[in-house]
C-alpha cells in the first residue's frame, strides 16, 4: 500500500463517519417529572418569576458563584436573567405563561438556543410536575453526537431543580 492508498482510506473513513452523524436525531427532548406535595399555582408562580427560578435553580446547587443577572418584569412573559458560570452562559426569558405550564426560550450562544417547559398539573397526591426541555441539533455532526448525551446530563439537572422545587413549595 502506498501512501496514497492510506490517505485515500483514512479521507474515506473520516467522510463516512461524519456523513454518518447526520443519521443521528436532530431534536433532543429531555424530560423528568415529580409528583410534589402543594398546589399547581405554587409551581407557576416560581416558574414565571426571574427571581422565583433561583429558589429552585439546579445549576445554583451545582455552581455557587454562578453569577444572576436578571432582567425585565418580575415575573410572567419577558421576565429572565443572564447566568454566567462554570457550565456556561446565556439567557433565559419567559416566553409564555398558561394555566399550567411556564415556558421558556434560552439563549447559549454558539451552543443553541434550546427551549425549556414547566408544567405542573393537579392530581391527587398534590401536583405533577413535569420539566421538559427541547434542542434542535442542527446539521452540525459535533451537536448531533453531543445529543446523545443530553438526556442523562440534562435529566440529572432537572431531577436536581424538581427536588429543590420540592423543598421550596
Amino acid at each position: 500500500m502506498t501512501i496514497w492508498t492510506l490517505l485515500a482510506s483514512g479521507a474515506g473513513v473520516l467522510a463516512l463517519a461524519a456523513a454518518g452523524t447526520l443519521l443521528l436525531p436532530r431534536h433532543v427532548h429531555v424530560e423528568r417529572h415529580a409528583t410534589l406535595q402543594g398546589a399547581p399555582e405554587a409551581v407557576l408562580a416560581l416558574a414565571a418569576s426571574n427571581t422565583g427560578y433561583q429558589e429552585f435553580n439546579p445549576y445554583l446547587s451545582a455552581d455557587p458563584a454562578l453569577k444572576i443577572a436578571p432582567f425585565g418584569p418580575e415575573t410572567g412573559v419577558g421576565s429572565g436573567f443572564a447566568f454566567d458560570g462554570k457550565d456556561g452562559k446565556g439567557t433565559l426569558v419567559i416566553a409564555a405563561v398558561n394555566e399550567t405550564a411556564v415556558h421558556y426560550d434560552i439563549d447559549l450562544g454558539p451552543m443553541g438556543q434550546p427551549t425549556q417547559t414547566i408544567k405542573a398539573e393537579p392530581v391527587p397526591e398534590g401536583v405533577r410536575v413535569t420539566w421538559s426541555m427541547d434542542s434542535d441539533m442542527g446539521f452540525n455532526p459535533v451537536g448531533r453526537v453531543m445529543g446523545l448525551f443530553l438526556d442523562g446530563m440534562i435529566g440529572k439537572t432537572f431531577e436536581t431543580g424538581l427536588g429543590n422545587l420540592a423543598a421550596k413549595i
